[in-house]
C-alpha cells in the first residue's frame, strides 16, 4: 500500500436521513473517510450506529424513500458518484465495487443455482459468452475453495453450509475483479474456525487482486486481526479514526475504551475463592444419546445419525458450565433434550435425583418451574402482542400456586429493576426495545418462575461486543446472588471465558474435553479444543 497513492474510495461530508412521520432520524452525520488499494479499513460500532447504511450510498443500494441523502461526496476512482446516470452507476457495481452481506441465505436467490447466480455478473455486464462464464464460474468456486465445482455449480443455496454459502458471496463479489470490496457483518453468523477461513481468503484475495477492502463489523476481534486503519462510529458520527493498533492498544475517546473493554478475550479466566466453589450436584448427566433415522432418495434409503452420542456430565448448585463447539456438534440437542423439547434415545438426566426423561406431565411441569431457558434470539422467542407485563408474568399464569395475582404487578418491577431495565417499561412491546433490552426481558421472565437452573443457548451471540458483555456481567451477578445454575451453550469459547466455571468442549456428538476453565486456555488438552483456540482471531500486529 502506497500512502502517497489517491484513494479508491472517498467520502466528504454524508449525511444520511431516514424520513419519518416525525421528524427525520439522522443515520449518519458528517462522516467522512478514504481507502486506497491494498488497504484494510474497518468500520467499528454497534447496532445502529450507521455503519451499513454509510457503505450502502457507495453501491446506491439504500431505499429511497424512507432514505434521503441530505448532503455530501462519494468519489470512486475520483468519480463523483452523484453525477453519473442510472446506467453508469449500475455499469460500476460489480465491476468497480462490490459488497458481501451478512446473511448469504437471504441474499441468494434459493430458486436458482449457485452457478447461475455467479454467471449473472458476467451476463449483466455482458462480458462472455454462457459456456464461457460457466467456465469461469466454476474457476471462481474453485478459488474460493468450494470442493468439487464442476459437480456442485448445478447445486442450489441450501444444499451448502453457512461458510461454504458465504464462500459462494465472495466469488460473485470477485467475479470481475473490483477495486474497492465492502464486507458487511461477513462472518457474523458463522463458527470460529469457519470466520478464520473466511477471513483467510480475504487477506488472500485482497493480496492477489490489490483491491481496497472495506469491512465493517461489531467483531473487535475481527477488526484487530484484519484492520490496517480503524473508524469507530457511534450514533452517525466517527467518534475516533486512527491505526488499528493505536485504536486498540491506546483508545483516546471515552466510548472506545468502553468497546474495548468488552473484549471478550480480555482478562485471565475467573477461579472461584475456595469458599466460593459450587456446591451439591444439581444436574447429573449419563450416557446421553440422540440418534435420528433419516431415509433419502426415491429408494428411501436410511441413514443413522448420532446428534448426541454418550455425553455425561455433572452441574453443581451455583455453577456455570460452559458447553462449546462449532454448529453440528450436538450442543443444542442436549438443551432441547433437558427441557424435555425432545426426546433422547437413551441416557439418563437426573434432576436432584429425579430421572427428567422418565417424569410424567404433572412432574415434568413442576420442573419446568425450576428449570428455564434463555434463547438466541429473544425477539422470535416472545409474542409481538404481548406487552413486557404479559411476558414477564406468563410463567405465573401457567403456575399458579408461584404468586397470586394481586402481586404479579411489584413483582415485574422488582424483575424488571433486577434485569436493569426500567419498571415503567412494562407496558411496552417488544418492538420499542433493542436487542440487549430484549434479552434482558427474557431473562427476567426465566426469572419469574424462581429457577434453580438456567439453560442459556447462545443467548449473547446475536448482540454487539458491549451489549454482550452487560448480559454476561448481568447472568454473572444473578448468579452470585441467587445461587443459580447455569447451562451456557456457545460456539465462541473467548465469551465463556470469565463467565464459565468449567467448559465442555463438544465435537460431532462427542465430548472431547471437560476441564477448568482457567486450565482449558492456559494448556488444552484436546487437539480440537487446541484448533477452536487457535481459529480465534488475533491482532494483526502480533502475528
Amino acid at each position: 500500500m502506497n500512502p502517497i497513492e489517491p484513494p479508491v474510495l472517498e467520502i466528504r461530508d454524508l449525511t444520511v436521513d431516514f424520513l419519518s412521520e416525525g421528524h427525520p432520524v439522522r443515520a449518519v452525520d458528517g462522516i467522512g473517510f478514504s481507502v486506497r488499494r491494498g488497504e484494510t479499513l474497518c468500520i467499528l460500532g454497534e447496532s445502529g450506529s450507521g455503519k451499513s447504511v454509510s457503505a450502502s450510498t457507495v453501491l446506491d443500494i439504500l431505499d429511497r424513500p424512507p432514505a434521503d441523502i441530505v448532503s455530501g461526496t462519494v468519489l470512486l476512482d475520483g468519480r463523483d458518484l452523484a453525477t453519473l446516470k442510472d446506467t453508469e452507476r449500475r455499469a460500476l457495481n460489480g465491476a468497480k465495487v462490490a459488497m458481501i452481506f451478512q446473511d448469504p441465505l437471504v441474499h441468494l436467490n434459493p430458486v436458482y443455482t449457485v452457478g447461475w447466480q455467479i454467471a449473472e455478473v458476467f451476463r449483466a455486464h455482458d462480458i462472455c459468452d454462457a459456456g464461457e462464464a460457466r467456465t469461469r464460474t466454476i474457476e471462481l468456486l474453485r478459488r474460493v475453495g468450494i470442493p468439487e465445482p464442476e459437480a456442485r455449480v448445478d447445486r442450489y443455496p441450501h444444499e451448502f453450509s453457512g461458510g461454504q454459502r458465504q464462500r459462494i458471496m465472495i466469488a460473485m463479489a470477485i467475479a470481475l475483479e473490483p477495486v474497492l470490496l465492502i464486507a458487511d457483518e461477513p462472518t457474523t453468523a458463522l463458527d470460529v474456525s469457519v470466520q478464520a477461513q473466511i477471513l483467510d481468503l480475504l487477506r488472500d484475495l485482497q493480496r492477489e487482486f490489490g483491491m481496497a477492502l472495506v469491512l465493517i463489523t461489531h467483531d473487535l476481534e475481527v477488526a484487530s486481526a484484519m484492520a490496517d486503519r480503524v473508524i469507530v462510529m457511534r450514533r452517525g458520527r466517527i467518534v475516533e479514526e486512527g491505526a488499528a493498533r493505536d485504536i486498540f492498544t491506546d483508545p483516546k475517546d471515552a466510548y472506545t475504551r468502553q468497546l474495548m473493554n468488552a473484549l471478550p478475550a480480555s482478562g485471565t479466566p475467573r477461579r472461584r475463592a475456595p469458599g466460593d466453589a459450587p456446591r451439591e450436584p444439581l444436574l447429573e448427566v449419563r450416557d446421553l444419546t440422540k440418534t435420528y433415522h433419516l431415509t433419502r432418495g426415491f429408494l428411501k434409503a436410511a441413514t443413522t445419525t448420532k446428534a448426541v452420542d454418550g455425553v455425561s456430565f455433572t452441574l453443581r448448585r451455583g455453577e456455570t458450565l460452559g458447553i462449546v463447539g462449532e454448529s453440528g456438534s450436538g450442543k443444542s440437542s442436549i438443551a432441547r433434550m433437558l427441557l424435555r423439547l425432545n426426546e433422547p434415545s437413551s441416557g439418563k438426566a437426573l434432576f436432584r435425583g429425579q430421572d427428567i426423561f422418565a417424569m410424567d406431565e404433572p412432574a415434568l411441569l413442576k420442573l419446568r418451574r425450576k428449570v428455564q431457558m434463555v434463547f438466541q434470539d429473544p425477539y422470535g422467542s416472545m409474542n409481538p402482542r404481548m406487552s413486557v407485563h404479559a411476558i414477564v408474568s406468563e410463567p405465573w399464569r401457567i403456575h399458579r400456586d408461584i404468586l397470586p395475582k394481586a402481586a404479579w404487578n411489584d413483582r415485574v418491577c422488582e424483575l424488571l429493576d433486577l434485569v436493569g431495565l426500567k419498571p415503567e417499561w412494562a407496558t411496552r412491546y417488544p418492538h420499542q426495545f433493542s436487542g440487549g433490552q430484549r434479552q434482558r426481558i427474557a431473562i427476567a421472565r426465566a426469572l419469574a418462575s424462581d429457577p434453580e437452573m438456567i439453560v442459556c443457548d447462545e443467548a449473547v451471540s446475536a448482540l454487539d461486543v458491549s451489549v454482550q458483555a452487560q448480559v454476561i456481567d448481568l447472568l454473572a451477578d444473578l448468579r452470585d446472588r441467587l445461587a443459580l445454575s447455569y447451562i451456557f451453550i456457545t460456539h465462541d469459547l473467548p465469551v465463556v471465558r470469565n463467565f464459565a466455571d468449567r467448559i465442555l468442549v463438544m465435537q460431532n456428538g462427542k465430548v472431547v474435553e471437560d476441564n477448568d476453565t482457567a486450565d482449558l486456555f492456559a494448556a488444552p488438552k484436546a487437539a480440537y479444543t487446541q484448533a477452536l483456540l487457535a481459529a480465534t482471531p488475533h491482532p494483526k500486529w502480533a502475528v
